[in-house]
């Protein structure tokens, strides 16, 4: 199966006055073309710095994320921008929603950013609310959706570019656990239906083994707890190992 994505050597750190802080380093991850990933790890581990740093909404401290022949790591701005907008989708646990406008326009927008007409965005976005089952909310505004339907409208807006890459941070951890299971439920199908390439951040070790594979990101490292074929398995990735360390 060819690769979807390809990271090598990630390293993340910040710096605060003389210190600096390291996230994790030399992190090796291949996702392959139609897979489905799920992160798990304690709160603070870096998953979703992790998951920023493939999707290219941060830059690592050193290392490469490659789609196909692209390193997003060295597009200029305005580049990764437009890299983002035609080739991921994101749904993220807030669901940044523009409260001011209605739930077709918040899905539409990714269009309008692309140049695209309203005449032309609009039936579009029609159609994207209609497959995550809410066309007849599309002309209510965010502050008037519950927080089950907002969920879908990010969904919705997600999907409106055709993205070959959906990209979610704990996208059921602000929800209730039915309407919680009805999202992921909702991301299943669209994985499915759309042929995605999907990486998942998740506390929920229930819904993570929803997933083709899960590594679990502790102390800076990847490990492989899960894998449906039923091959399930940790493999060491601890300090010294010789064969595959920090590589998953």
């Amino acid at each position: 199966m060819p690769l979807a994505i390809q990271a090598t050597d990630l390293t993340k750190t910040y710096r605060s006055g003389e210190a600096e802080l390291v996230i994790f380093e030399g992190l090796t991850l291949d996702v392959e073309s139609g897979e489905k990933l799920a992160l798990v790890g304690e709160s603070g581990a870096g998953k979703s710095t992790l998951l920023h740093l493939l999707g290219g909404l941060d830059r690592p401290t050193r290392g490469a994320v490659h789609f196909g022949q692209i390193d997003i790591v060295q597009l200029s701005g305005d580049d990764l921008a437009d890299f983002r907008n035609r080739e991921l989708g994101y749904v993220w646990q807030i669901h940044s929603l523009l409260a001011e406008f209605t739930a077709v326009e918040n899905v539409m927008m990714p269009l309008l950013i692309r140049g695209g007409s309203r005449e032309d965005a609009e039936p579009v976005a029609l159609a994207r609310l209609d497959e995550v089952g809410l066309r007849n909310r599309a002309q209510h505004r965010a502050g008037e959706l519950s927080g089950g339907e907002q969920q879908r409208v990010v969904l919705a807006r997600a999907l409106v570019g055709n993205p070959k890459v959906l990209l979610a941070d704990e996208p059921t951890g602000s929800l209730d656990y039915r309407t919680g299971e009805w999202i992921m439920d909702l991301l299943d199908d669209v994985h499915r239906s759309r042929s995605l390439t999907s990486i998942h951040v998740t506390h929920n070790l229930e819904f993570a083994r929803r997933a083709d594979r899960v590594l679990k990101l502790d102390r800076g490292h990847l490990a492989e707890s899960f894998r449906a074929t039923g091959a399930s398995k940790t493999l060491d990735v601890s300090a010294g190992h010789e064969e595959g360390r920090n590589h998953v």
